[in-house]
């Protein structure tokens, strides 16, 4: 399986694990800001996809778990605050579905992860 192939899987599982999250925050806990349940979503969304992205996407084990953290934490800190600033347009400003929201933001998401990860925090 290609690191590709990897990183699909790993991020449809981390974004599944976001969406889950975000539906329970917004239509059982009845948060009533888009915006700020997925943030709180993005959260568990991140950590599944560090985690996944260390031991089974790029599967890099000569830098320690924190120097790894220490460079994935701000990526992802920029990519929530981007993802948080699409879903507070989409949904909280205008009113849309945060369904659709949520796939347009991570769209955009996908676009920067790839390469800051390989790049940037697993260095392959």
């Amino acid at each position: 399986m290609t690191m590709f192939n990897r990183y699909i899987i790993n991020g449809l599982w981390a974004t599944g694990v976001h969406y889950a999250v975000l539906v329970l925050l917004l239509e059982v806990v009845q948060i009533d800001k888009a915006s700020v349940a997925n943030l709180m979503a993005a959260v568990l969304g991140i950590t599944t996809s560090f985690l996944g992205s260390r031991y089974f996407v790029f599967q890099k084990v000569e830098d320690s778990a924190w120097q790894q953290i220490l460079r994935f934490v701000p990526l992802y800190a920029l990519i929530a605050g981007i993802h948080t600033c699409v879903m507070w347009v989409w949904t909280d400003h205008f009113g849309w579905n945060y369904t659709l929201g949520f796939l347009l933001a991570t769209g955009l998401q996908m676009a920067g992860s790839f390469l800051g990860n390989k790049y940037l925090v697993f260095k392959t």
